[in-house]
């Protein structure tokens, strides 16, 4: 086994290694992502922008993140994760404690932009490359459920504190908090998650272990032929579509607290408490998909999510069920959800059914989302423009046929990868 690999020993240096990943994974994603998506209508009014800016922002960080991806790859190949991932975490939590200041929106888009480097050149391949190594050949599903499970439940508590800490900041009668009130809450919840941030970072450096790589180590990593067997694997790019439709019904998520203010005409905290509560969805199904995966196949899972995907876009962008009624809305909220969180716990778990040569995961990563995180570019500003120009349910419903497309483009081409996979097992 290589020495770059790090599989820990000892089943407690295992636990808090996996502990380590699932914490950095989404603190990494708290400030640029998870906290817009729970806080959307208060993010608009504090910074006094619509959603498409808001989209535009995000679109910066998508441009950004592109280039970070090609070369965080072959970086993620170099230097230990431990290193990158804390240099990452502690560069975005500056950044957090910066947006605290309610900057404006030029400043925000170069802010996006900044986090696009921390999060994605620093960290992301080396997160995923750490995951693929501790699950080894036969608990990819396993890993990679553990991993999104686990960044579901932290998103899902942190989630929850935040919205608990606006809202004690807030008036008992939230609907009458002015815009004064409800920076200065929201300006505390942003210091607060900078501040885990920042702690999440040091506990990384003490629980990932230690790494050592060799110069001949280096010099297999970086061979032009391997990098042009990368390339040529048509696995690879299948891989690289599954993530485009995948990550594009993910991003469609930050509308769920949106939606629950226009359609069941929530207040703030109530629309806020949407958001948070669909994140509790993702730990419990990234979980239950990756052990199903590890007993089925990975591709076969990932199937199945675009199916529960597909059903929940066409049902509300048609208007099949009257989404005024909460339990219908909610009712396909978490459908859509199941398929959406099944999928990101399991679209890098496909590399060891793909045959992607375990020495290359890091330029393999970074090939697959340069492609693969594209929605980071256009679904933010498309999203924002849908839901400007149809304000009320219609906008939201364009939203979830964008989702039922790209699911049926990601389901095809999931039967696709299996069909390839199956063929050179057989052969």
């Amino acid at each position: 086994m290589p020495s770059q690999e790090i599989r820990p020993k000892t089943r407690k240096n295992k636990a808090l290694a996996m502990l380590a990943l699932i914490l950095a994974g989404e603190a990494i994603f708290f400030l640029p992502f998870v906290l817009v998506r729970v806080f959307r209508p208060t993010v608009l009014e504090v910074f006094n922008i619509t959603n498409y800016e808001l989209g535009l922002a995000q679109a910066v960080y998508g441009v950004v993140a592109m280039v970070a991806y090609f070369f965080g790859g072959p970086l993620a190949d170099r230097f230990p994760a431990r290193k990158l991932m804390s240099i990452a975490l502690v560069a975005t939590a500056v950044g957090g404690f910066y947006i605290s200041i309610i900057p404006s929106l030029n400043e925000l888009k170069f802010l996006y932009g900044f986090w696009g480097a921390t999060t994605i050149l620093i960290f992301w391949a080396a997160m995923i490359k750490a995951t693929r190594e501790w699950g080894g050949k036969e608990l990819q599903g396993s890993a990679f459920g553990l991993l999104e499970g686990g960044r579901g439940l932290s998103a899902a508590i942190i989630g929850s504190i935040a919205v608990a800490i606006f809202a004690a900041l807030l008036p008992v009668d939230s609907a009458s908090a002015s815009l004064t009130q409800q920076k200065e809450a929201y300006k505390y919840v942003l210091i607060a998650v900078s501040i885990f941030i920042i702690f999440v970072a040091t506990f990384v450096w003490y629980a990932l272990p230690k790494e050592e790589v060799t110069k001949s180590e280096l010099s297999t990593k970086f061979s032009s032929k391997g990098v042009l067997k990368i390339i040529k694997m048509p696995t690879v790019w299948l891989q690289a579509i599954i993530i485009v439709c995948g990550y594009v019904a993910y991003k469609a998520t930050d509308d769920f607290s949106l939606m629950a203010q226009d359609v069941l005409n929530y207040n703030k905290v109530e629309s806020a408490s949407v958001g948070a509560l669909a994140l509790y969805m993702r730990p419990i199904v990234a979980i239950v998909a990756g052990i199903i995966a590890d007993k089925l196949s990975a591709s076969k899972m990932i199937i199945i999510s675009f199916l529960f995907m597909l059903i929940g876009g066409l049902v509300i962008g048609y208007g099949v069920l009257n989404i005024s009624i909460p339990w219908f809305f909610m009712t396909i909220i978490i459908t859509t959800s199941i398929g959406i969180f099944a999928l990101r716990g399991l679209y890098f778990a496909i590399m060891e059914e793909g045959k992607i040569p375990l020495i290359f995961t890091g330029t393999a990563v970074g090939l697959v989302s340069v492609i693969g995180y594209t929605p980071e570019i256009f679904m933010g500003p498309l999203m924002g423009y849908l839901l400007d120009r149809s304000p009320g349910i219609l906008g939201h419903q364009h939203v979830f046929l964008v989702i039922a497309t790209f699911s049926l483009i990601g389901m095809l081409s999931a039967i696709l990868f299996r069909k390839i996979t199956r063929k050179t097992i057989v052969n």
